[in-house]
């Protein structure tokens, strides 16, 4: 089972982006984050063309999530929103339970995590509320032992060899010590970072800013991350970055991040 990760910034733009990786990579599992639409207006008829069954949690112009599981896989007990605030009306939050005939069950959740800035605001305490919310939800589905995965956008950078530039990124709220720190709590749950079990060098990036020439000059950062319980680390095969996908035309920010998982 191939599980891809990818904040699209905008489904509209990205359909051709989208249809065109769905072809060449074939991924069962697609999560897609920052859609910039809501329900009624995703391109749902593109992607279930491509053979894929869509499952989406909009909102007007900002945020949005998806999960794309190409047939015959199913998905099944799909949740929409992240436990723990109920007055929490932002789109960040969707998980089901994948599944096929010859393919174990494994949960997946689609996140897109507070961005945060600007730190003296309201939007940093939110980030940090969102990343303890998510630690006690994914303590509660791992009692489950199902394999789970947790895929998106964290807005996060763990460590220092995870950006370019480091020092450029000191007082911003993906690089706080309280984000990293809130981070690290969610592993400490028992969570793989599945990249960097696979690849830990430094210099692998998943985002490069539109603006100075962030992609010309590879100023990278890592802030899109595959997280697995031990159910799901104990099936990993590979994990990888589909980089070339941001020299295109148009394209999104962030990359498609994949890991691969034995099917049983």
């Amino acid at each position: 089972m191939r599980v891809s990760t990818w904040n699209v910034n905008s489904i509209k733009q990205r359909i051709g982006h989208l249809t065109a990786f769905l072809a060449e990579a074939k991924p069962d599992v697609v999560c897609l984050q920052e859609l910039k639409c809501q329900d009624e207006s995703f391109p749902r008829a593109e992607v279930e063309a491509a053979g894929y069954h869509v499952e989406t949690l909009g909102q007007k112009a900002y945020n949005g999530v998806a999960l794309l599981v190409r047939q015959p896989l199913t998905l099944t007990a799909v949740r929409r929103g992240l436990p723990g605030d109920e007055a929490d009306v932002q789109a960040r939050y969707i998980e089901g339970l994948v599944a096929g005939e010859e393919v174990a069950p494994v949960r997946v959740a689609s996140i897109y995590l507070p961005n945060g800035n600007p730190v003296a605001s309201e939007k940093f305490p939110y980030k940090l509320a969102f990343l303890e919310r998510l630690r006690r939800h994914a303590r509660a589905l791992m009692d489950a032992e199902v394999p789970l995965v947790l895929a998106g956008d964290y807005n996060v950078i763990p460590q220092p060899e995870d950006a370019a530039d480091p020092e450029a990124w000191r007082a911003d709220a993906l690089f706080r010590p309280e984000s990293r720190a809130a981070f690290r709590m969610l592993l400490a749950e028992g969570l793989t970072d599945a990249l960097r079990a696979c690849d830990p060098r430094d210099g692998v990036y998943t985002f490069w800013d539109y603006q100075a020439g962030s992609w010309f000059r590879n100023q990278g950062i890592r802030i899109d991350h595959l997280l697995l319980s031990p159910q799901a680390a104990d099936r990993l095969v590979s994990a990888s970055v589909q980089k070339h996908l941001r020299g295109l035309e148009k394209p999104s920010d962030h990359v498609p991040v994949t890991v691969e998982l034995l099917d049983a």
